[in-house]
């Protein structure tokens, strides 16, 4: 059992695998726009971060651009993306193996919370999570700090030491040291050792056997 006490967990590449949900709407939303993508592999770059900073990273498109983006991919998200998804193995019987321990969970995603909930809602996962932060579809709150931050606003957190942010990407890892907790940083999402290392990430697991060896 370690030191912390409330885990705040990303969604994406975390908890579930959005790969061909989230890849097809950044490729329908690129169409849009006269670009076509054959391989959808090459766009799992947008899988973490913000979406507006990533068509503005990848695609170089002003901001008024990757705003329209945003609008055409969460016209197919919305309906069809969103289920385009799986939670991955080991996920479910770690979750109740962390609860029935006593710590506190807590979803903090850069996905805006309204889709956030209906994922969690699918995969029948909403009853271990005592909160969910999330952006809002108006673009408040998209980037990792200020989610973490409103978590533990939220939740009335005030011992930092006891809390630890897992994510598979360096913007979970940057947005914990933005609000001085500890991070620990998961391979089996879409993230690499590079990556996570550079972040500066306290902690760093292969799979989620390693995660709940880490954790219980």
């Amino acid at each position: 059992m370690t030191q912390f006490r409330y885990l705040l967990f990303d969604l994406d590449g975390t908890l579930t695998d959005p790969k061909p949900g989230i890849t097809g709407c950044v490729a329908y939303a690129l169409d849009s726009f006269g670009i076509h993508v054959e391989n959808l592999d090459t766009l799992t770059c947008f899988i973490g971060p913000p979406l507006v900073d990533s068509f503005m990273e990848y695609y170089g498109f002003s901001k008024e651009q990757a705003q329209i983006a945003c609008e055409k991919y969460r016209e197919r998200f919305s309906s069809v993306g969103l289920y385009e998804n799986c939670v991955y193995d080991g996920i479910i019987p770690l979750l109740d193996e962390l609860k029935a321990s006593g710590y506190t969970l807590i979803v903090a995603t850069s996905k805006p919370h309204v889709y956030a909930r209906q994922i969690l809602a699918h995969f029948r996962m909403e009853s271990y999570f005592s909160f969910l932060s999330g952006s809002e579809l108006d673009g408040t709150r998209n980037q990792k700090g200020a989610v973490i931050a409103h978590a533990l606003k939220i939740c009335h957190i005030t011992d930092y030491s006891k809390v630890l942010m897992i994510g598979d990407r360096k913007h979970d890892i940057l947005g914990a040291k933005e609000n001085h907790i500890a991070s620990l940083g998961v391979l089996y999402g879409y993230g690499d050792r590079i990556e996570h290392e550079a972040a500066g990430a306290d902690y760093i697991v292969n799979n989620i056997q390693e995660l709940s060896d880490f954790l219980l």
